[in-house]
Protein backbone atom coordinates (compact mmCIF):
# COMPACT_ATOMS: atom_id res chain seq x y z
CA UNK A 1 0.00 0.00 0.00
CA UNK A 2 1.39 3.39 -0.95
CA UNK A 3 2.21 6.03 1.65
CA UNK A 4 -0.40 8.36 0.14
CA UNK A 5 -3.15 5.71 0.33
CA UNK A 6 -2.20 4.84 3.93
CA UNK A 7 -2.45 8.54 4.86
CA UNK A 8 -5.82 8.87 3.18
CA UNK A 9 -7.21 5.81 4.98
CA UNK A 10 -5.83 7.05 8.28
CA UNK A 11 -7.47 10.44 7.81
CA UNK A 12 -10.79 8.85 6.91
CA UNK A 13 -10.67 6.65 10.03
CA UNK A 14 -9.87 9.60 12.29
CA UNK A 15 -12.60 11.75 10.68
CA UNK A 16 -15.56 9.48 10.00
CA UNK A 17 -18.80 10.89 8.70
CA UNK A 18 -20.76 12.38 11.58
CA UNK A 19 -23.21 9.87 13.08
CA UNK A 20 -26.06 12.44 13.03
CA UNK A 21 -25.62 13.45 9.39
CA UNK A 22 -29.17 12.44 8.51
CA UNK A 23 -32.25 14.58 8.99
CA UNK A 24 -35.82 13.55 9.70
CA UNK A 25 -37.89 13.42 6.53
CA UNK A 26 -41.12 13.68 8.52
CA UNK A 27 -39.95 16.88 10.22
CA UNK A 28 -38.80 18.38 6.93
CA UNK A 29 -42.12 17.57 5.31
CA UNK A 30 -43.99 19.05 8.25
CA UNK A 31 -42.05 22.30 7.80
CA UNK A 32 -42.50 22.38 4.03
CA UNK A 33 -46.14 21.32 4.21
CA UNK A 34 -45.91 18.56 1.61
CA UNK A 35 -43.80 15.51 0.65
CA UNK A 36 -40.27 16.34 -0.42
CA UNK A 37 -38.20 14.69 -3.14
CA UNK A 38 -34.52 15.35 -2.46
CA UNK A 39 -33.77 15.06 1.25
CA UNK A 40 -30.08 15.76 0.65
CA UNK A 41 -30.90 19.40 -0.16
CA UNK A 42 -32.47 19.89 3.24
CA UNK A 43 -29.60 18.12 4.97
CA UNK A 44 -27.25 20.55 3.27
CA UNK A 45 -29.42 23.49 4.34
CA UNK A 46 -29.08 22.34 7.95
CA UNK A 47 -25.33 21.73 7.78
CA UNK A 48 -23.18 24.38 9.46
CA UNK A 49 -19.64 24.75 8.15
CA UNK A 50 -18.21 23.68 11.53
CA UNK A 51 -19.07 20.06 10.65
CA UNK A 52 -16.74 20.17 7.67
CA UNK A 53 -13.81 21.26 9.82
CA UNK A 54 -14.29 18.25 12.08
CA UNK A 55 -15.09 15.83 9.24
CA UNK A 56 -13.19 17.15 6.20
CA UNK A 57 -13.40 13.83 4.33
CA UNK A 58 -17.16 13.39 4.64
CA UNK A 59 -19.47 13.93 1.68
CA UNK A 60 -21.36 16.70 3.49
CA UNK A 61 -21.55 20.24 2.10
CA UNK A 62 -22.22 23.35 4.16
CA UNK A 63 -25.31 25.48 3.68
CA UNK A 64 -23.46 28.60 2.49
CA UNK A 65 -24.35 28.34 -1.22
CA UNK A 66 -27.99 27.60 -0.42
CA UNK A 67 -27.94 30.58 1.93
CA UNK A 68 -26.98 32.83 -0.99
CA UNK A 69 -29.90 31.53 -3.05
CA UNK A 70 -32.41 31.74 -0.21
CA UNK A 71 -31.43 35.33 0.57
CA UNK A 72 -32.29 36.38 -2.99
CA UNK A 73 -35.56 34.44 -2.95
CA UNK A 74 -36.68 36.02 0.32
CA UNK A 75 -36.16 39.47 -1.14
CA UNK A 76 -38.35 38.52 -4.11
CA UNK A 77 -41.13 36.75 -2.19
CA UNK A 78 -41.42 39.38 0.54
CA UNK A 79 -41.05 42.18 -2.01
CA UNK A 80 -43.96 40.79 -4.05
CA UNK A 81 -46.27 40.81 -1.04
CA UNK A 82 -45.29 44.29 0.12
CA UNK A 83 -45.67 45.68 -3.40
CA UNK A 84 -49.25 44.39 -3.57
CA UNK A 85 -50.20 45.14 0.05
CA UNK A 86 -48.97 48.74 0.17
CA UNK A 87 -49.69 50.43 -3.19
CA UNK A 88 -49.31 53.90 -1.63
CA UNK A 89 -45.74 53.32 -0.36
CA UNK A 90 -42.80 54.52 -2.41
CA UNK A 91 -39.68 52.49 -3.19
CA UNK A 92 -37.75 53.76 -0.18
CA UNK A 93 -40.54 52.88 2.27
CA UNK A 94 -40.98 49.42 0.75
CA UNK A 95 -37.23 48.78 0.90
CA UNK A 96 -37.08 49.77 4.57
CA UNK A 97 -40.10 47.64 5.39
CA UNK A 98 -38.62 44.63 3.64
CA UNK A 99 -35.36 45.10 5.54
CA UNK A 100 -37.32 44.92 8.79
CA UNK A 101 -38.70 41.53 7.75
CA UNK A 102 -35.65 39.78 6.27
CA UNK A 103 -32.66 41.04 8.29
CA UNK A 104 -30.75 38.82 10.70
CA UNK A 105 -32.87 39.29 13.82
CA UNK A 106 -36.28 38.51 12.27
CA UNK A 107 -34.83 35.64 10.23
CA UNK A 108 -33.47 34.11 13.43
CA UNK A 109 -36.91 34.51 14.99
CA UNK A 110 -38.52 32.60 12.11
CA UNK A 111 -35.94 29.83 12.56
CA UNK A 112 -36.67 29.65 16.30
CA UNK A 113 -40.39 29.38 15.58
CA UNK A 114 -39.62 26.24 13.54
CA UNK A 115 -37.14 24.98 16.17
CA UNK A 116 -34.60 24.88 13.35
CA UNK A 117 -31.67 25.12 15.75
CA UNK A 118 -32.39 21.73 17.30
CA UNK A 119 -31.94 20.07 13.92
CA UNK A 120 -28.77 21.80 12.74
CA UNK A 121 -25.78 19.62 11.97
CA UNK A 122 -22.77 21.26 13.60
CA UNK A 123 -19.62 20.39 15.51
CA UNK A 124 -19.76 19.73 19.24
CA UNK A 125 -17.73 22.88 19.86
CA UNK A 126 -20.19 25.02 17.90
CA UNK A 127 -23.16 23.46 19.66
CA UNK A 128 -21.61 23.86 23.11
CA UNK A 129 -20.90 27.49 22.25
CA UNK A 130 -24.66 28.07 21.93
CA UNK A 131 -24.45 27.83 18.15
CA UNK A 132 -27.94 26.37 17.98
CA UNK A 133 -29.36 29.69 19.19
CA UNK A 134 -26.84 31.99 17.51
CA UNK A 135 -28.84 34.60 15.52
CA UNK A 136 -26.40 34.65 12.61
CA UNK A 137 -26.29 30.86 12.31
CA UNK A 138 -30.07 30.58 12.57
CA UNK A 139 -30.66 33.33 10.00
CA UNK A 140 -28.23 31.69 7.57
CA UNK A 141 -29.88 28.30 8.04
CA UNK A 142 -33.34 29.73 7.43
CA UNK A 143 -32.18 31.36 4.20
CA UNK A 144 -30.54 28.09 3.15
CA UNK A 145 -33.73 26.18 3.90
CA UNK A 146 -35.70 28.51 1.62
CA UNK A 147 -33.14 27.80 -1.09
CA UNK A 148 -33.53 24.05 -0.55
CA UNK A 149 -37.32 24.23 -0.84
CA UNK A 150 -36.97 26.17 -4.08
CA UNK A 151 -34.54 23.69 -5.66
CA UNK A 152 -36.58 20.69 -4.52
CA UNK A 153 -40.16 21.90 -4.98
CA UNK A 154 -40.03 24.94 -7.24
CA UNK A 155 -41.10 28.55 -7.12
CA UNK A 156 -44.71 28.27 -5.94
CA UNK A 157 -44.01 25.90 -3.04
CA UNK A 158 -41.05 27.92 -1.81
CA UNK A 159 -43.12 31.10 -2.01
CA UNK A 160 -45.89 29.39 -0.01
CA UNK A 161 -43.32 28.30 2.56
CA UNK A 162 -42.15 31.90 3.02
CA UNK A 163 -45.78 33.05 3.20
CA UNK A 164 -46.53 30.52 5.96
CA UNK A 165 -43.32 30.83 7.98
CA UNK A 166 -42.57 34.56 7.55
CA UNK A 167 -45.56 36.61 6.56
CA UNK A 168 -48.68 34.84 7.83
CA UNK A 169 -47.88 35.22 11.57
CA UNK A 170 -47.12 38.96 11.18
CA UNK A 171 -49.41 41.98 11.22
CA UNK A 172 -47.89 43.79 8.25
CA UNK A 173 -50.21 46.75 8.66
CA UNK A 174 -49.06 47.30 12.23
CA UNK A 175 -45.42 46.96 11.24
CA UNK A 176 -45.91 49.47 8.43
CA UNK A 177 -47.56 51.94 10.82
CA UNK A 178 -44.38 51.95 12.90
CA UNK A 179 -42.61 53.33 9.85
CA UNK A 180 -42.67 56.93 11.10
CA UNK A 181 -39.90 56.32 13.64
CA UNK A 182 -37.08 57.20 11.29
CA UNK A 183 -34.34 56.68 13.87
CA UNK A 184 -35.54 53.13 14.43
CA UNK A 185 -35.75 52.53 10.69
CA UNK A 186 -32.23 53.84 10.17
CA UNK A 187 -30.89 51.64 12.96
CA UNK A 188 -32.55 48.56 11.44
CA UNK A 189 -31.22 49.44 7.99
CA UNK A 190 -27.66 49.75 9.25
CA UNK A 191 -27.94 46.50 11.23
CA UNK A 192 -29.22 44.72 8.12
CA UNK A 193 -26.22 46.05 6.18
CA UNK A 194 -23.78 45.01 8.94
CA UNK A 195 -22.79 48.62 9.62
CA UNK A 196 -22.23 50.41 12.95
CA UNK A 197 -25.07 51.91 14.94
CA UNK A 198 -25.93 55.50 13.90
CA UNK A 199 -25.09 58.32 16.31
CA UNK A 200 -26.40 61.89 16.35
CA UNK A 201 -24.25 64.98 16.85
CA UNK A 202 -25.47 68.53 17.42
CA UNK A 203 -23.56 70.64 14.89
CA UNK A 204 -25.34 73.93 15.54
CA UNK A 205 -27.48 75.41 18.29
CA UNK A 206 -29.05 78.86 17.80
CA UNK A 207 -31.57 81.16 19.47
CA UNK A 208 -32.36 82.09 23.07
CA UNK A 209 -32.64 79.42 25.76
CA UNK A 210 -36.46 79.43 25.63
CA UNK A 211 -36.62 79.12 21.84
CA UNK A 212 -33.61 77.21 20.59
CA UNK A 213 -33.13 75.63 17.19
CA UNK A 214 -30.95 72.55 16.85
CA UNK A 215 -29.17 71.16 13.81
CA UNK A 216 -28.20 67.52 14.20
CA UNK A 217 -26.02 65.37 11.94
CA UNK A 218 -26.13 61.59 11.52
CA UNK A 219 -22.83 59.75 11.80
CA UNK A 220 -22.21 56.08 11.09
CA UNK A 221 -18.69 55.12 12.07
CA UNK A 222 -16.43 57.74 10.51
CA UNK A 223 -18.97 58.74 7.86
CA UNK A 224 -21.18 61.83 8.17
CA UNK A 225 -24.62 61.71 6.58
CA UNK A 226 -27.55 64.13 6.43
CA UNK A 227 -28.56 66.88 8.85
CA UNK A 228 -31.91 67.88 10.31
CA UNK A 229 -33.03 71.12 11.96
CA UNK A 230 -35.89 71.55 14.45
CA UNK A 231 -36.90 73.20 17.71
CA UNK A 232 -35.94 70.13 19.74
CA UNK A 233 -33.03 67.73 19.58
CA UNK A 234 -35.39 64.75 19.28
CA UNK A 235 -37.22 66.17 16.27
CA UNK A 236 -33.96 67.28 14.66
CA UNK A 237 -32.62 63.74 15.04
CA UNK A 238 -35.77 62.29 13.43
CA UNK A 239 -35.46 64.69 10.49
CA UNK A 240 -31.77 63.89 10.05
CA UNK A 241 -32.55 60.16 10.15
CA UNK A 242 -35.35 60.57 7.58
CA UNK A 243 -33.11 62.49 5.19
CA UNK A 244 -30.35 59.92 5.65
CA UNK A 245 -32.76 57.07 4.86
CA UNK A 246 -33.86 58.88 1.72
CA UNK A 247 -30.24 59.32 0.70
CA UNK A 248 -29.10 55.74 1.27
CA UNK A 249 -32.18 54.11 -0.26
CA UNK A 250 -31.79 56.29 -3.34
CA UNK A 251 -28.08 55.45 -3.56
CA UNK A 252 -28.85 51.74 -3.13
CA UNK A 253 -31.39 51.71 -5.95
CA UNK A 254 -30.15 50.44 -9.32
CA UNK A 255 -29.61 53.11 -11.94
Amino acid sequence: MSKRLRCTNSLAMSNPSPPDAEVSQSIIEDWVGRPVDDLSLYRRALTHRSVLRVHPTSALQSNERLEFLGDALLDVFVGEVLYERFPDRDEGALTRLRARLVSERPLAAYARRMDLGSHLLMSDNAAQGEGRDNPSILADAFEAFVGAVYLDQGYETSRSFVQDQVLAPLDLQEIAQQDENYKSQLLEWMQAEGRPQPTYRVVEETGPSHDKTFTVEVQVGDTSFEQGTAGSKQEAEQRAARRTLEQITTDASPA
